[in-house]
């Protein structure tokens, strides 16, 4: 028979186990593709107005405000952009750009990144 405190020690350790996961891939962001997205004029999801001339971005998980490097794998060319927005929603796009930061890594639809968290 399970006992209670069986039953709590495993809901904490699942917890705990959750938590570091995810603490994990926030801190370490994949590499994949990027893309342009830009909705001038319109919120973010942080409630910022998106600016297409900044250097900001989206990302699914990583805190707002995070300062990412992002390296066109491509060209070597790399820029900082500040996550203020989420998405990107389609498989295998690891991060959504402005056009500004498309043209500073030299392309404009889709390109392969690798990212860095700066701060």
């Amino acid at each position: 028979m399970i006992n209670s405190r069986t039953v709590f020690a495993c809901f904490f350790a699942c917890l705990a186990v959750s938590a570091f996961s995810f603490s994990a891939s926030a801190a370490e962001p994949p590499s994949g593709i990027a893309s342009v997205y830009a909705y001038d004029g319109e919120k973010t999801a942080n409630g910022e107005f998106a600016n297409p001339k900044g250097l900001t971005a989206a990302h699914r998980t990583l805190p707002f405000g995070t300062m990412v490097r992002v390296v066109n794998t491509r060209n070597n060319r790399s820029v900082v952009v500040r996550i203020n927005d989420r998405g990107p929603f389609i498989k295998g796009r690891v991060i959504d750009l402005t056009p500004r930061g498309a043209n500073a890594l030299g392309f404009s639809g889709l390109a392969p990144v690798s990212l860095t968290v700066e701060r």
